[in-house]
């Protein structure tokens, strides 16, 4: 069995902008976003850190790390998720998340887990 095999998560993201937060008048636009982490790979693993790169639309890069996600460090079986929501506040009504989680697996192995990019847009901002 490959070690990519054995250690595989999948992150799925869905984001949504929240009108009643923001103030586009004061260049604040607030975004919710719902992550999905699965376990696809054979071995449990549990995430311990985050690393988040979030870009404005004016280029502008914020760079987060911390522990777990929403105050946890879930432990994920094989064939587990775990979901979450959380948010974010850009300058302009359009930007990019990405990013990972560190990971360390049930026999002690860590990796990274990819957060594929995903845009935060203001509705009929973006066609």
């Amino acid at each position: 069995m490959s070690e990519s095999e054995k250690y595989r998560i999948k992150v799925t993201a869905v984001a949504e902008y929240v009108p009643g937060q923001s103030a586009p008048e004061e260049d604040r636009y607030v975004f919710a976003y719902h992550i999905t982490i699965s376990n696809t790979g054979t071995i449990g693993a549990q995430l311990l850190s985050r690393h988040w790169v979030i870009t404005d639309g004016a280029g502008k890069v914020q760079e987060v790390r911390g522990q777990g996600v929403i105050g946890e460090q879930p432990a994920l079986a094989p064939g587990e998720q775990f979901s979450y929501s959380s948010g974010s506040v850009l300058e302009t009504p359009v930007g990019t998340m990405q990013g990972s989680y560190q990971m360390v697996a049930a026999d002690g192995h860590r990796f990274d887990a990819e957060i594929p990019a995903f845009v935060l847009a203001m509705p009929r901002v973006l066609h």
